[in-house]
C-alpha cells in the first residue's frame, strides 16, 4: 500500500517542480509512493498510462494479453508502427518508459483473467479498461476488501465513461478560501460582526466521501419511488455502457464496423432486453445510438483518459475532491457529465 513518507530526491524535485507547486509537497510525496495496475492497452489506456507516468507515480504495470492489430493501433500512441502481431503491453513499453524515466513501468503479457486474488492485492490502485462486466466487478470486490483504489473505463466511439470506487471513506484534502473572523475590537454594527472570506489567503480542509461498488452502481432498482425520481437526470450513457457491457459478455468483443449490420441488429435486440429487465421503456435509449458506438475515436481516448488519469492523481495523492462516482462523455455533443449512481 502507499507509503507514508516517501523520500523525493533533488532530481525528482525538479522533475516535479510544478507539480508540487500545483498540488504541495505531501501530495507528490503520496503520489510517488504508489504502485498501479493498468489493464487494457488500447487507446484510452495509453492515455492513462501517459498521464500517470508524468505525473510521477511510483511503479506502473501494463497488464494486456492481446496482440497489436491495425485497429488497436490507431488510437494507441505508445505503440510504434510495423509492431501488429506483438503483444500490446510488451509494444507499448519502451515508450511509456522514455516518458519518465523516473517511474518504474512494466509490462505484463498475461490476462488479467488469469490472475490470482493476492495479484492485485501488491497494487494501490487498479485501472480496468477493456474489460468485461464480470471481471470488473470481481476485481472491484477485492480492491474494496483491501482498501485498494478502483477504477474502469472504456471508449465505444464518440462515448467515454469512467468509474470510480475509493471505498466506504476515502479521506482528502481541499484548498478552500480562508475564513475571517472580526476581532474583538471591531463593534461597528452587524455587518462588522460577520465572519468574511479572504480571497488572498487559503486553508487546507480535511474531508471523508464513500462510495459504493461498481456491482451497486451498475444494479439500481429503477422502480423504486427514489431512482424513478432521478431518471429523467440520470444521462442516457450510464444505459448505453449497460447494453454495450452487455455485448462484451454475450459476443466477447465490441461492436465491430467489419460487423455493422448484424451487431447494430444484436444492439438494437440487447438494449430492448437490458431497458425492459430494469422496468425501463425502450425510447429511454434511441434507435441511433447504434451510429455512435463503433470502435475508438482518439479525441475521445484523450479526453475520457485525461479525466481518469486525473481521478487516479487525485485519489492517490488525497489532493481534492474526487469524481462521484460516474463520468460520461459524448464526444458528439463535446460535453461530459458527473453522476453519482449506486448506494452511497
Amino acid at each position: 500500500m502507499v507509503e507514508k513518507e516517501a523520500i523525493i530526491s533533488e532530481e525528482e524535485a525538479a522533475q516535479y517542480d510544478r507539480q508540487i507547486r500545483l498540488w504541495g509537497l505531501d501530495a507528490q510525496k503520496r503520489l510517488r509512493a504508489s504502485r498501479v495496475l493498468l489493464v487494457g492497452l488500447r487507446g484510452l489506456g495509453a492515455e492513462v498510462a501517459k498521464n500517470l507516468i508524468l505525473a510521477g507515480v511510483k511503479g506502473l504495470t501494463l497488464l494486456d494479453h492481446e496482440q497489436v492489430t491495425e485497429e488497436s493501433s490507431r488510437a494507441q500512441f505508445l505503440i510504434p508502427g510495423g509492431s501488429n502481431g506483438q503483444n500490446r503491453a510488451q509494444a507499448s513499453l519502451e515508450r511509456a518508459q522514455y516518458l519518465n524515466p523516473m517511474v518504474e513501468v512494466k509490462a505484463d503479457t498475461e490476462s488479467a483473467e488469469s490472475k490470482p486474488r493476492d495479484f492485485f492485492l501488491q497494487f494501490d490502485a487498479v485501472c480496468l479498461t477493456c474489460c468485461s462486466r464480470d471481471l470488473m466487478i470481481q476485481v472491484d470486490q477485492i480492491c474494496t476488501e483491501n482498501n485498494i483504489k478502483f477504477f474502469g473505463g472504456d471508449v465505444f466511439g464518440y462515448h467515454g465513461y469512467m468509474f470510480s470506487n475509493l471505498g466506504p471513506e476515502h479521506q482528502f484534502v481541499e484548498e478552500k478560501p480562508k475564513v475571517v473572523k472580526p476581532t474583538e475590537e471591531v463593534n461597528d454594527g452587524p455587518e462588522a460582526k460577520k465572519a468574511k472570506i479572504d480571497p488572498s489567503e487559503t486553508t487546507m480542509v480535511k474531508k471523508t466521501s464513500s462510495f459504493c461498488s461498481l456491482k451497486e452502481a451498475l444494479e439500481v432498482d429503477w422502480t423504486s419511488e427514489k431512482a424513478k425520481a432521478t431518471l429523467k437526470r440520470t444521462p442516457t450513457d450510464y444505459f448505453l455502457l449497460q447494453v454495450l457491457l452487455k455485448f462484451r459478455t454475450d459476443k466477447g468483443r465490441d461492436p465491430h464496423p467489419a460487423t455493422f449490420p448484424a451487431d447494430s441488429q444484436l444492439l438494437l435486440q440487447i438494449r430492448d432486453d437490458v431497458l425492459d429487465s430494469m422496468g425501463l421503456g425502450s425510447e429511454l435509449l434511441p434507435d441511433e445510438f447504434i451510429s455512435y458506438c463503433f470502435s475508438e475515436m482518439a479525441p475521445v481516448c484523450a479526453v475520457v483518459g485525461g479525466v481518469l488519469g486525473q481521478e487516479i492523481v487525485k485519489a492517490l495523492s488525497q489532493r481534492d475532491a474526487p469524481h462521484k462516482n460516474f463520468f460520461f462523455f459524448d464526444g458528439r455533443k463535446g460535453s461530459g457529465v458527473v453522476d453519482c449512481l449506486g448506494k452511497q
